[in-house]
């Protein structure tokens, strides 16, 4: 059966992380809530300032839930329909939200790839992509950022254009001679890249349905897994008592998620038994990185010292786990 939309009362986790700021980039709305929902749910029940970003609005994505597409509410105005959803989700989540501004580039297909649509945020020119981000790093002093690796998760041209933006942003953000008109400098201590959806979740998740008789989505996903390359996952948040709030968040983007769809074949309690965690990878640090690391905030000092480094000058990286392309 699939979750029901009900909120609960969030578990005490018995960890605190009052005054701590972590920002999440995303793409699309919907995004936040499949990529690292459960963490940023049980980072706000610790104390944590969560703020969600989505570069787009977007407006040119398929209605995939097939109950829906014949709505004509849903064909007159799917750009307020997707604000919407994003606002019932960032509420399920309890994070704050800001949109970047920028417009869809839609997924291209064919054979060949028809060019991207002319004003499309893939298209933007990165200078006016980075400025906005860093606009939103000034004002919400993030310690941490969590955005895609360099391939987007998967390549649709705005995800692959988020990874270029936040790396773009991240690294200007505390320089004072950029866009000094864009607030004061402020410097995020370290950058994660989700990994949730790794091939090592999907293949335990296929063969625990399999092992308990159950009919299993991601045979297809299994066969081709070698394609997506094996990625260095160094942190593992353990956050299953919050994938109810994660449920809650994918079902309020009504247009892009079927409650019957693959999402949610994995019955809660085995998926708790079997991957309690979401995953990440370190690309930057100002902090050491341990392995493995079950906190976005590990290494950090206190609130008050954390503060103090992101508007220091001349700090040194000292992790860099970035893959050249």
């Amino acid at each position: 059966m699939p979750p029901t939309p009900e909120s609960a009362p969030a578990p005490d986790t018995g960890q605190r992380r009052d005054g701590f700021r972590l920002l999440a980039v995303h793409a699309h709305p919907d995004d936040e809530s499949s990529k690292g929902a459960a963490a940023s749910a049980m980072y706000v029940a610790d104390g944590a300032r969560v703020c969600v970003v989505s570069c787009t609005g977007g407006e040119r994505g398929d209605v995939l839930n097939e109950a829906l597409k014949d709505d004509p509410h849903i064909q007159r105005d799917i750009a307020q329909v997707r604000r919407d959803e994003m606002a019932a989700a960032a509420a399920a989540l309890g994070v704050e939200h800001v949109w970047l501004g920028f417009v869809d580039s839609g997924l291209p297909e064919g054979d060949p790839l028809p060019p991207l649509p002319e004003g499309c945020f893939a298209l933007e020119p990165i200078s006016v992509t980075t400025e906005a981000l860093v606009r939103v790093i000034r004002e919400f002093r993030p310690h941490v950022v969590t955005t895609y690796d360099e391939h987007g998760g998967y390549p649709h041209p705005d995800h692959i254009m988020t990874h270029t933006v936040s790396m773009s942003a991240f690294a200007a953000a505390g320089d004072p001679a950029a866009y000094p008109h864009a607030g004061q400098p402020w410097q995020p201590l370290k950058l994660y890249y989700n990994q949730t959806h790794s091939g090592g979740r999907i293949r335990a998740f296929h063969e625990a349905l399999l092992a308990e008789g159950l009919d299993s989505p991601y045979g297809e996903w299994v066969e081709h897994i070698e394609r997506r390359g094996q990625r260095h996952v160094t942190t593992r948040v353990p956050c299953a008592e919050f994938f109810a709030a994660r449920d809650r968040a994918l079902l309020a983007h009504a247009t892009q998620v079927d409650p019957e769809g693959s999402w949610f074949k994995m019955p809660r309690e085995l998926e708790r038994s079997v991957w309690p965690t979401e995953d990440f990878e370190a690309a930057l640090s100002y902090v050491p990185i341990i392995e493995v690391e079950d906190d976005l905030f590990a290494g950090l000092p206190s609130v008050a010292e954390a503060d103090e480094m992101a508007t220091r000058q001349g700090l040194t990286l000292v992790f860099d786990g970035r893959v050249a392309v």
